[in-house]
């Protein structure tokens, strides 16, 4: 359960508070409060309802930046076992914001599992750049991408980034190229790749490695391709108005599925998957199974030619004569 609460949930937190303290009471006074308590947990219970069902897009923004959120390696550590990790581009360096390595799906599948990874307090932030790919990190991942190819291997993308690291170090080893070249790599892999957003997905970073067969995405994350903060400040001139540009890019899990960019909304425990890692992961779970199972009964120049046309159908449109 998490001990971190949004702005939103300010009404939650205070009837926790009231609850508490009636416990306490009955506790101390030998009072009893039963019909009380009963009744703030049923209130409890409506509020959480409807806040959770009226969320605006930067409200869903803030749920997918949620500190307490699950990460690539907390569901690598629930749906995988025999995960050997993989270090270095075999180029520069082994950046710490991108991993990955063979694992075999719920103990039985074996597969490349690769995604990008925050820090949970500042130290581990700092070793992972905070979730900010260097160029190093895409190559990491297209030679892993290029491993699962040759052990005929589906492979498993987990996206939680607000972008690529835009640093000078990082445009001076060319991570606009990197990007570039892990896109064009992950076109031409002939076995199954499911990209997942759990989290952020941030413009390239996101879509460096997020070239797949299908695109999950996660109930409350968000996939765009600008953070409502970089977009509010290009088109307002203001940060303050990123809760406007949210709205705006059409970023939520939902928007996208009705545009036809995501395959599938996988479902989040009440008020986020930061509630209750175990319950999140089983959903992934048996969206990754059902994908998994169905991508793996397609011929290899099936796969290929499947995500180029996905990818290119986007974007699309017609115009009416009037």
């Amino acid at each position: 359960m998490s001990e971190i609460y949004l702005e939103f949930e300010k009404p939650i937190v205070e009837l926790n508070k009231k609850i508490v303290e009636l416990n306490e009471l009955s506790a101390s006074n030998n009072i009893n409060v039963t019909r009380e308590i009963k009744a703030l947990n049923l209130r409890m219970e409506k509020t959480i309802a409807e806040i959770y069902a009226n969320l605006t897009p930067w409200q869903k923004v803030q749920l997918a930046r949620h500190p307490e959120r699950p990460y690539t390696l907390d569901y690598i550590s629930r749906l995988f076992t025999d995960f050997v990790e993989f270090h270095g581009d075999r180029r520069f360096a082994d950046d710490k914001a991108i991993v990955g390595g063979f694992a075999k799906f719920r103990g039985k599948t074996p597969v490349m599992v690769i995604g990008t990874q925050k820090g949970r307090d500042m130290k581990s932030n700092m070793y992972r750049n905070f979730g900010w790919p260097h160029p190093e990190g895409y190559r990491k991942a297209l030679r892993l991408m290029r491993l699962a190819e040759m052990a005929k291997v589906p492979i498993i993308i987990f996206i939680d980034t607000p972008g690529a690291f835009p640093g000078i170090a990082s445009e001076e080893r060319h991570v606009g190229e990197a990007i570039a070249d892990s896109m064009k790599g992950m076109f031409a892999l002939t076995v199954p790749v499911i990209a997942v957003v759990i989290g952020e997905g941030g413009s390239g970073g996101a879509i460096g490695i997020g070239v797949g067969n299908r695109i999950l995405i996660l109930e409350n994350a968000y996939y765009s391709v600008i953070t409502p903060e970089g977009c509010a400040a290009i088109l307002w001139k203001d940060r303050k108005f990123a809760p406007q540009a949210a709205d705006a890019l059409k970023l939520t899990a939902q928007k996208l599925f009705e545009l036809g960019i995501a395959d599938e909304v996988i479902k989040e425990p009440l008020g986020g998957a930061q509630r209750d890692h175990a319950e999140a992961a089983n959903y992934l779970g048996t969206a990754l199974a059902r994908q998994l199972s169905a991508l793996r009964r397609w011929s290899g120049t099936k796969l290929k030619n499947q995500r180029y046309e996905k990818f290119r159908a986007m974007g699309k449109f017609s115009e009416e004569k009037a």
